[in-house]
């Protein structure tokens, strides 16, 4: 069979390329390593509740000046249900879950997290102004999804509220 130099060209160049995209994957997975976003922490769902990482669950201050929120997304509700933090101060939330894939959602911020049964999921962010946000799960969980919600008060410290 005769194949045109043009042809033969083109084909030479898409394998090239299909190569460089092969290689440039298995360098990411390989040298970077593939994991869930930001650390990789594990938990085993089923006994998360007395982890000591999870026994208490709220807000803490820490000793660097942020604030740490540790919650449970949980069916069908994130507990704890009500957050209050305050504006201006790096907040570091720690989720995770004990049965399903949950999301975590701020309305109107950039927290967007998916919190995995079996990984613990860090947010770090700073609320700068005060106020109500809704807390959503944005990853449909089951037939009582669309209550799943809760309440982030961020507080102006400023204000003394």
């Amino acid at each position: 069979m005769k194949v045109d130099p043009y042809e033969k060209a083109w084909m030479v160049a898409a394998v090239v390329l299909l190569t460089v995209f092969v290689a440039t994957v298995v360098v990411s997975a390989t040298a970077q390593g593939l994991h869930p976003p930001s650390h990789v922490e594990t938990i085993d769902p089923v006994t998360c509740r007395s982890d000591p990482r999870f026994a208490e669950l709220g807000v803490f201050d820490l000793e660097d000046g942020s604030v740490e929120v540790v919650m449970l997304a949980q069916v069908w509700a994130f507990l704890p249900g009500e957050v209050h933090v305050p504006a201006g101060v790096p907040v570091v939330f720690r989720m995770t879950s004990p049965d399903v894939i949950h999301g975590v959602q701020v309305v109107g911020t950039n927290v967007n997290a998916t919190v995995i049964p079996g990984y613990v999921t860090e947010v770090v962010t700073t609320f700068e102004r005060p106020g109500e946000y809704l807390i959503l799960c944005n990853e449909y969980c089951g037939t009582g999804h669309h209550v799943m919600s809760g309440k982030l008060i961020v507080e102006d410290e400023e204000a003394g509220s």
